[in-house]
C-alpha cells in the first residue's frame, strides 16, 4: 500500500480523498512543514502533497529548490506534488520547474490524484528500465574490444580464454589506463563464476589504517570508530571474483592475511578470532614492478609468487594503434547511448592525430578526450577544434602506416579522397583568411559547392579569420 502525506492548512480538503482512497493508499496529514518533516523521516512515504501557500512561506527566506532539498534529505526519493487554487496555477507550474514532480488544483478530485500518482510511477519505472537497458547495451558493446587488430592484444585474449575457466590466480600488469580493469571483468565474464559477484578493490585509494578492514572486515569494537561489525570485500564476494587493483600498495599486515587466504582459503575479521572460509577467485593488478618491490623488501616474495601464477601483461595503447579507430568508434557509441546527442563519427584529421600521438594515459586518456570533445561538439562529427591542441603537435604518420587493409579499394579511395579534400580546403581557407568568394575562386568552384564541401568536412570560416600560417 503506497503511503501519501498531505501538508495543508485546511484538513477538510482531505475528507473526500480519505473516504475515496483509504482502501488503496495509507494517507496521513499535517498542517505545518516543520512538524511534517519529522513524520516524513519516520514513515518514509512515496508521495508528499504540499499546499502552495505553505511552500511559499517556507521559500520566502531561501528558494523552492532549498525547500525540496530539505525534504529529500529527510526522505530521499520522495515525490513532491504541489496543491494550488486555480488563481495560483502559474506559480504552481513555476514550482514544478524548480523541482516538484507535478501539481493538483483545488478542489482535490480522487481520480485526478490517482492519475498524477500513476503517471509519476510509470515515469519512474520507464526511467529505471531505460537506465538498465543503457547499461546492458554498454556491457554488451564493451566486449566488442575483443575484435582487435593488434597481434599483442590477440595474444593477451588467447591467454584470457585459456585461464578464464580455471581457478588460477591472475596477475595483470601494464601501464595506468591500459585496460586492466576491463580485462579483469572479462576474465570473470568468461569464467564459471560469471553468475556470482565481481568485487573491485582499489587498494591504492584506501588508507593504510583501513585496508585490512576493507578487505577482511572487522568486529564491533575492534578499533576506535568500529561501532558495529562490518563485512569485508572477501566475505561479500562469496564464491565470485575479487579484483585487487594496485596490489603493490597494500600494507605488510594485509599482505600476510592475503597470503593466508590464497594458501589456506581462510581469513578472520579485524578484532575477531573466528576463521572464515573463502572460495573467491583472485585477480590482482599492478602498474609497478612487484619483483623490484620484493628486492626492496616492500612486498613479500612468497605473496608475489602466489599472485604471479598466471601473469598477463597488457600492452600500452602506443603499441596497439591499429585498434584506435575501433576504440574511438566504441567510445563514441557509448557516449551516444548515455546522452541525447547523435554524433556520427570522428573527423579524419582527428583520427590522423590519434595515430601520431604517444598516448601516455593510454585507453583511459583516449576515452576522456573523446568525452570532452563530445560535450563541446555542436555538429554531427567530432571536429579538431574540440580536442586538446597538443594532440596535433605530433608529426603526421607516413601514409603507409595509416592504411587499413580491411577496407576495399573503393572504400580506401573514398577515405583518402576525403583526407586530400580536407587538407586542400584547409590550406585555401587559411590562405584566404576564411573569405568564401576568394576561396571558391582559388579552388575553381562555385561558392555553393564550397559551402557543401565545408559542411562535409566540418570547416567553419570563422576559424580562419586573420590566420597567417597554414595549419598542419
Amino acid at each position: 500500500m503506497k503511503k501519501l502525506h498531505f501538508i495543508l492548512g485546511r484538513t477538510n480538503d482531505l475528507k473526500d480523498i480519505q473516504d475515496s482512497l483509504a482502501s488503496v493508499y495509507q494517507i496521513d496529514s499535517n498542517r505545518q512543514l516543520s512538524a511534517a518533516l519529522q513524520i516524513l523521516r519516520r514513515t518514509r512515504p512515496e508521495f508528499v502533497f504540499v499546499d502552495i501557500e505553505i511552500l511559499q512561506q517556507a521559500a520566502a527566506e531561501s528558494s523552492y529548490k532549498a525547500v525540496f532539498q530539505t525534504i529529500s534529505l529527510v526522505c530521499p526519493n520522495i515525490s513532491v506534488i504541489v496543491m494550488a487554487c486555480p488563481e495560483l496555477l502559474s506559480e504552481a507550474v513555476k514550482i514544478v520547474h524548480e523541482g516538484a514532480e507535478s501539481y493538483l488544483t483545488y478542489p482535490l478530485v480522487p481520480d485526478e490524484l490517482r492519475l498524477v500518482i500513476n503517471s509519476i510511477v510509470e515515469q519512474t519505472r520507464a526511467e529505471s528500465e531505460l537506465d538498465y537497458l543503457r547499461e546492458q547495451v554498454w556491457q554488451e558493446d564493451e566486449f566488442e574490444l575483443l575484435h582487435t587488430k593488434s597481434p599483442a592484444m590477440k595474444a593477451v585474449f588467447e591467454k584470457i580464454r585459456a585461464v578464464a575457466a580455471t581457478r588460477s590466480t591472475v596477475l595483470l600488469t601494464g601501464e595506468t589506463g591500459s585496460g586492466k580493469g576491463f580485462t579483469a571483468r572479462l576474465i570473470h565474464r568468461l569464467s564459471l563464476r560469471k553468475n556470482e559477484r565481481f568485487i573491485e578493490v582499489h587498494c591504492g585509494a584506501i588508507p593504510d589504517t583501513l585496508i585490512e578492514s576493507e578487505m577482511f572486515g572487522h568486529e564491533k569494537g575492534a578499533f576506535t570508530g568500529a561501532i558495529k561489525r562490518k563485512l569485508g570485500k572477501f566475505e561479500i564476494a562469496g564464491k565470485g571474483t575479487i579484483f585487487l587493483d594496485e596490489i603493490g600498495t597494500i600494507t605488510p599486515p594485509a599482505q600476510i592475511k592475503l597470503l593466508q587466504v590464497i594458501q589456506d582459503g581462510l581469513f578472520h575479521r579485524v578484532g575477531g578470532e573466528e576463521d572464515i572460509r573463502s572460495d573467491v577467485r583472485i585477480i590482482a593488478a599492478t602498474n609497478i614492478d612487484l619483483k623490484q618491490l620484493c628486492q626492496d623488501k616492500l612486498f613479500r616474495s612468497d605473496l608475489y609468487y602466489r599472485l604471479n601464477v598466471f601473469p598477463v601483461e597488457l600492452p600500452p595503447l602506443k603499441e596497439r594503434k591499429e585498434d584506435i579507430p575501433q576504440l574511438a568508434e566504441l567510445f563514441l557509441a557509448k557516449l551516444n547511448t548515455f546522452h541525447a546527442k547523435d554524433i556520427k563519427e570522428v573527423h579524419p584529421r582527428v583520427l590522423e592525430a590519434f595515430l601520431a600521438y604517444s598516448w601516455p594515459g593510454n585507453i583511459r586518456e583516449l576515452e576522456n578526450i573523446l568525452e570532452r570533445a563530445y560535450i563541446l561538439e555542436k555538429t554531427s562529427i567530432l571536429r579538431p577544434q574540440n580536442f586538446p591542441v597538443e594532440l596535433f603537435t605530433c608529426p603526421p604518420k607516413p601514409m603507409s602506416d595509416t592504411i587499413n587493409p580491411s577496407l576495399t579499394l573503393s572504400e580506401f579511395r573514398k577515405q583518402e579522397l576525403g583526407r586530400v579534400e580536407y587538407r586542400y580546403l584547409d590550406l585555401l581557407l587559411t590562405k584566404c583568411n576564411g573569405k568564401i568568394n576568394a576561396t571558391a575562386a582559388a579552388a575553381g568552384i562555385t561558392t555553393r559547392q564550397l559551402h557543401k564541401l565545408m559542411k562535409k568536412h566540418s570547416l567553419v570560416k570563422e576559424s580562419y579569420k586573420n590566420k597567417e600560417t597554414p595549419r598542419g
